[in-house]
């Protein structure tokens, strides 16, 4: 069985799932400021896994979110 590598991206919906939200929930916390913008990939919008897992645990990110 192949080892399948661990994601460092996610969509919306899955940023969302991973901090077990709806997707409208999880863009009005983005909109004001509470989580991370997305970074923009070639037109497509990803959130860092690691700062979801981060924000979850309630561990310190590096800067602030800017709305």
């Amino acid at each position: 069985m192949a080892n399948r590598p661990s994601p460092i991206l996610a969509s919306e919906k899955t940023a969302a799932a991973l901090l077990d939200m709806k997707p409208a929930e999880f863009r009005s916390l983005v909109q004001a400021g509470a989580l991370p913008q997305p970074e923009n990939i070639h037109g497509f919008q990803r959130w860092r896994v690691r700062e979801l897992e981060a924000i979850a645990s309630g561990d310190p990110l590096d800067g602030e979110f800017e709305a």
